[in-house]
């Protein structure tokens, strides 16, 4: 399993952006499908996008399409996720995740506060 630690969340106004960051452990980072996913409170756990070992495929959630980007550092061992355009809906637990597939993923950051104010 890898280490996963999340970064950069924060109380911002309605269309500002925000930079969330995930930084790996371990030397075998680049093997890894990444993953955000997010909870709202009283809400179930969506996913948000997520990108293949070498960053050619990303993938993303129906609300998030056109507004955020998922990218990865590899060198780095590091995952972004770039959110414009946020709203107050966009307000969530936001989760850094590792897999070996996009169906499985068993490393699982402590969260990132996002809250957007309208």
């Amino acid at each position: 399993q890898v280490q996963l630690v999340e970064s950069g969340g924060g109380l911002v106004q309605a269309g500002d952006s925000l930079r969330l960051s995930c930084a790996a452990s371990g030397r075998t980072f680049s093997s890894y499908v990444m993953a955000w996913f997010r909870q709202a409170p009283g809400k179930e756990r969506e996913f948000v996008a997520g990108i293949n070992w070498s960053g050619s495929n990303t993938y993303y959630g129906d609300s998030v399409k056109g507004r955020f980007t998922i990218s990865r550092d590899n060198a780095k061992n590091t995952v972004y996720l770039q959110m414009n355009s946020l709203k107050p809906e966009d307000t969530a637990v936001y989760y850094c995740a590792a897999g070996k597939t996009t169906s499985s993923y068993g490393s699982w950051g402590q969260g990132t506060q996002v809250t957007v104010s309208s």
